[in-house]
């Protein structure tokens, strides 16, 4: 399932749960961790479970963040969120990962609630975060520590406390700094996430009225490959749905693509053939698929084919 734009709902008002459904987000995430006043932790967990139950998600993917695993909520978070929210559940968010024992102990704790409460085993999945210096130097190890892992997610304002970065606003660029001072981040967390198989999502946004700021640099994952990222207001969700997704000409480019080196291939025997100006062989090939991927799941149709 895409994750262009993966909204983010604090667990504890009622009035955004019961709004979250109708903001056409690709994921929505109901928020057990920072979103939450720790007073409210506890009671949210039946308000989020009640929203999954009861709520039309559609084919959405519906995931809930609990605590990390340094505080007292993180297993009443699961048990009591993953046997009264029923098999609409798709994921568990498990923030501030920082070793691979850490996705292994909730998933062995999935494990024994889906047993408990009728759900097939592995019917939950994991998404995790990388918030800290520790968990960045981890993370390949993260990436390959579950079959239920789906996604890895960075955490910017997070990361920028746990290296003691001069700033006050996480996940926006720093005019002072010559270049993006993310830029190795996330290749790191990029690349472990694509050896494993997962889906890679940038963290939020935080200066959420300033709709050019957030463009611009949104365009610095998705140009590097990355799926998608979060949105903490519903208008940021339009943004993402666009962004991530590849244009009409691109979509259309590739399939032209896929096509003409089909036909090299298989009719004309050939390994490499020119398209236009430009030789494509079998990278142009891979390469073409991921946009063609991409655009059949943002909903695009093909308009009438290029020549070549």
């Amino acid at each position: 399932m895409p994750r262009r734009s993966c909204l983010a709902v604090p667990g504890s008002s009622e009035r955004f749960l019961e709004k979250a459904p109708t903001v056409p987000a690709d994921m929505s995430f109901l928020d057990l961790e920072d979103a939450v006043a720790p007073l409210e932790k506890e009671a949210a967990r039946a308000k989020v479970a009640a929203a999954i139950r009861e709520q039309s998600w559609d084919d959405r993917v519906l995931c809930v963040r609990v605590n990390a695993w340094d505080t007292r909520w993180t297993y009443g978070d699961v048990i009591e969120v993953v046997s009264g929210a029923g098999a609409r559940l798709d994921e568990i968010m498990l923030p501030k990962v920082e070793n691979a024992a850490e996705v292994v102990a909730l998933d062995l704790l999935l494990t024994q609630v889906e047993e408990n409460f009728g759900l097939p085993n592995g019917h939950v999945g994991i998404e995790a975060q990388i918030e800290t210096a520790r968990g960045l130097i981890n993370v390949e190890e993260i990436c390959a520590a579950s079959s239920r892992l789906e996604a890895i997610i960075f955490g910017p304002a997070d990361f920028a406390a746990s290296l003691e970065m001069p700033v006050l606003t996480g996940g926006v660029q720093i005019p002072e700094y010559p270049g993006d001072h993310f830029h190795y981040v996330f290749s790191k967390i990029l690349m472990a996430g694509r050896a494993n198989g997962l889906q890679v999502i940038d963290g939020p946004f935080l200066k959420i009225r300033e709709v050019q700021a957030f463009r611009d640099y949104c365009m610095r994952t998705r140009i590097l490959g990355y799926d998608g990222k979060w949105a903490l207001h519903p208008d940021q969700v339009t943004v993402l749905n666009e962004i991530y997704s590849p244009s009409q000409d691109q979509f259309d480019r590739a399939c032209a693509i896929v096509d003409a080196y089909k036909q090299a291939t298989e009719q004309e025997l050939k390994g490499a053939v020119m398209f236009g100006d430009e030789m494509i062989d079998e990278a142009s090939r891979k390469m073409a698929l991921k946009f063609v991927s991409r655009g059949e799941r943002a909903g695009l149709k093909r308009s009438e084919a290029p020549g070549r």
